[in-house]
């Protein structure tokens, strides 16, 4: 695939405009949040990748056409976690993406009417990607895909089709043949027909082990779970074949606790978490609680986004659109359920995406409808200070690469 050198004027509005708004609003620090900086380790830079809806179709969701060209590279600066801008890699709707466990490759889906997922060599010196191969999914709109921790195969969920896919990754990372494709079947009964008149995949993903995968589909209310046979790449239904969500809720995405022993699914159609305890062997779900993500007095349209877990364990985030904030959550350490810290703006509109670094210092919320991704400084009790802006077309998924 192409990639492109950043021109003056490609590069002046991702650089510039971002100094600009941190000139003018630098934001102070407090006196815990400095105390925290000097206890721990100096944070080392990092090579950041940011996925987008491409030129010239508009996103879903979106207001315009998106300007986008690929995959966007940049380093991270460790003093305020902005972004500068090192390359464009041009390829079609790559909103969603992933690296292996060795970060010497990353993972794109292709979001389209035909399907793919596409494969790229990071280079460990700059940064750069270079195109391996692609593959073609067998499904529509392919919207999220992830990589086994054992770095063997490549997982993907197609959204329009409702089908999820496996792949294998051969020694040099290129994607090799499929070895499962499940049609998932179904759809939820709520208010909603429109989103839930089929099955719609939404994420797929294994726990921490690696060897339960997990599917989940915002069309039927539920999250699939198999077991996959490593030799084989199959899927195979386990004995507790799925986890139901409340009718009407479309789930779409999820997130396991560093603990194992719990898990959050966000839906996207009520802006709710439900807390699962989450038995490991089994891999089994009982229901704890559901909670909801937008403030008690808000009475906006509003569909959540992303969850991500802060590393420590300690605190939950999501993503709302329509509200264009992202909530905050205190995760009791015994139960595992969650408390409302707050909510804070995302500086922009339609923050389809979120991710946190993983030294666990700063928070990412990519505006879509806006253009630019907000930076934001973790405090010690979970809340987020603003750091700075980051212009970039349509930007909807944030991942960390190899140090800098």
């Amino acid at each position: 695939m192409k990639t492109s050198v950043l021109s003056r004027r490609h590069l002046f509005p991702l650089v510039g405009g971002a100094a600009a708004i941190a000139a003018v609003a630098p934001g102070s620090a407090t006196a815990d949040s400095l105390a925290s900086l000097r206890k721990s380790p100096a944070l080392k830079a990092r090579f950041v990748y940011v996925g987008t809806y491409t030129f010239p179709g508009t996103a879903p969701g979106g207001t315009h056409p998106s300007q986008a060209l690929g995959i966007y590279v940049f380093r991270m600066n460790p003093s305020d976690g902005g972004l500068t801008p090192l390359q464009v890699e041009q390829i079609p709707n790559p909103s969603y993406l992933a690296l292996d466990p060795s970060l010497q490759h990353l993972y794109s889906v292709n979001e389209m009417t035909d399907g793919g997922v596409s494969a790229f060599s990071i280079n460990q010196a700059n940064g750069t990607l270079s195109f391996v191969n692609m593959q073609p999914t067998n499904g529509q709109d392919t919207t999220h895909l992830s990589v086994q921790p054992s770095g063997q195969y490549l997982f993907a969920a197609s959204y329009t089709s409702g089908n999820f896919q496996v792949f294998r990754i051969n020694s040099d990372g290129s994607i090799g043949d499929m070895t499962d494709n499940f049609q998932d079947v179904g759809n939820g009964t709520g208010p909603n027909p429109a989103r839930q008149e089929a099955p719609h995949a939404h994420q797929i993903l294994t726990d921490f082990d690696g060897n339960h995968v997990f599917g989940v589909d915002l069309g039927a209310d539920k999250v699939n779970v198999w077991n996959l046979d490593p030799s084989t790449g199959v899927l195979n239904p386990n004995t507790v074949p799925y986890a139901a969500i409340a009718s009407g809720s479309g789930p779409r995405h999820m997130a396991f606790h560093p603990d194992r022993q719990h898990a959050y699914v966000l839906s996207e159609l009520v802006s709710a978490v439900t807390v699962f305890t989450y038995d490991p062997v089994r891999a089994a779900f009982i229901w704890q609680q559901t909670i909801s993500a937008l403030p008690p007095d808000f009475t906006g349209s509003n569909t959540a986004a992303e969850i991500r877990i802060h590393p420590s364990g300690r605190f939950l985030y999501t993503t709302n659109r329509g509200h264009h904030s992202v909530a905050i959550f205190k995760i009791e350490p015994d139960t595992g359920e969650l408390e409302v810290i707050g909510w804070e703006s995302t500086r922009g509109q339609w923050p389809r995406g979120m991710n946190i670094d993983p030294s666990g210092t700063f928070l990412y919320a990519a505006n879509q409808n806006t253009d630019n991704i907000a930076v934001f400084r973790i405090q010690p009790a979970g809340r987020l200070r603003f750091s700075t802006l980051v212009y970039t077309p349509t930007p909807v998924d944030i991942e960390f690469g190899p140090f800098a």
